[in-house]
């Protein structure tokens, strides 16, 4: 009977049990916490407590429950064994949703008419055509493409930067360190949909954000590390920044009297843009658990160099 233990330091994730053994009940799932916990092959984690992998001698593979891993690949102890991630086959879906209304919420100056609710102010923002508003999409991958793909359907200008060079019909892309620059100028609303590696952690700085067209807007959907915060709140304070969404911080859940909470034009949602559900997680670990056992090769393998 192969034994996993699921790890993490701050996520009760007790409630991963049941799908985990519906999917394969010859599977035996417990917590770091327990007693035969050390006798695991698989550990299941989402930010694990550093050197926690380590620990477990008879270790054959780390399974992320969601589509990051930087939170695996950032410990320095973790053995040389293959990781895997979750890929939900609803989660490009889920994160289009998010970030369309994310979009039309600043295109439709639906943040301008709240904000003069508030106030008891009746006003009616002057409305243009999509074709107008250029949204830039940072990351073209599995999230990323089909994101810029729906808004161009809808009518809006997009363009799109990514490491690598890509082709999409109707975007405009950019690729490569050089031409980040001429795609944040030519930007109203920037999506952040980057894996987090080594070249992107921070990349929401000052620099980045100065570089957009004046009073442009954010959408950050990628990870919160990628995140400067002291740098966002000056940009949004002096009004470089017209606006912004906030779904992945740095730190969450992101704790009572956040500067966050209260910064000017900002809204802040709880990491919810587009979460894997426990049964597609269930399911893809229990499937890899078995190819791993049978000696197969294993899905949404992650690449150990690139980082995802």
């Amino acid at each position: 009977m192969t034994q996993l233990v699921l790890i993490s330091r701050d996520y009760d994730m007790s409630h991963l049990i049941p799908p985990i053994q519906r999917a394969a009940p010859e599977l035996k799932v417990s917590l770091y916490s327990t007693a035969h916990a050390h006798d695991a092959e698989v550990a299941v984690c989402w930010n694990p407590p550093a050197g926690a992998i380590a620990t477990l001698p008879h270790l054959k593979l780390v399974h992320s429950i969601a589509a990051g891993v930087d939170n695996i690949l950032s410990d320095p102890s973790l053995p040389r064994v293959p990781v895997c991630r979750v890929v939900d086959p609803h989660h490009a879906r889920r994160m289009s949703e998010f970030v369309t209304w994310g979009v039309l919420h600043f295109h439709r100056q639906f943040d301008r008419v709240l904000a003069n609710q508030s106030k008891e102010i009746w006003l009616r923002p002057q409305q243009s055509d999509p074709s107008r508003c250029t949204v830039g999409i940072m990351g073209l991958g599995e999230i990323g493409s089909p994101v810029a793909s729906d808004l161009h359907r809808l009518g809006f200008a997009v363009r799109g930067w990514a490491r690598s060079p890509k082709n999409l019909p109707g975007i405009d892309t950019f690729a490569g360190e050089h031409a980040l620059a001429p795609f944040l100028q030519g930007t109203d609303i920037l999506v952040c949909l980057l894996p987090l590696t080594k070249a992107t952690r921070g990349i929401l700085h000052a620099r980045t954000l100065g570089q957009l067209r004046p009073g442009a807007k954010l959408i950050h959907v990628g990870r919160g590390e990628h995140l400067v915060p002291q740098d966002l709140h000056a940009a949004l304070a002096d009004g470089r920044l017209g606006g912004a969404i906030v779904d992945v911080f740095p730190n969450e859940p992101l704790p009572p009297g956040d500067p966050f909470w209260s910064a000017p034009n900002l809204i802040v949602t709880p990491h919810m843009a587009s979460v894997a559900s426990p049964e597609t997680i269930g399911l893809q670990v229990a499937q890899n658990v078995r190819r791993l056992v049978r000696g197969e090769p294993l899905d949404n393998l992650v690449d150990m160099a690139r980082g995802y």
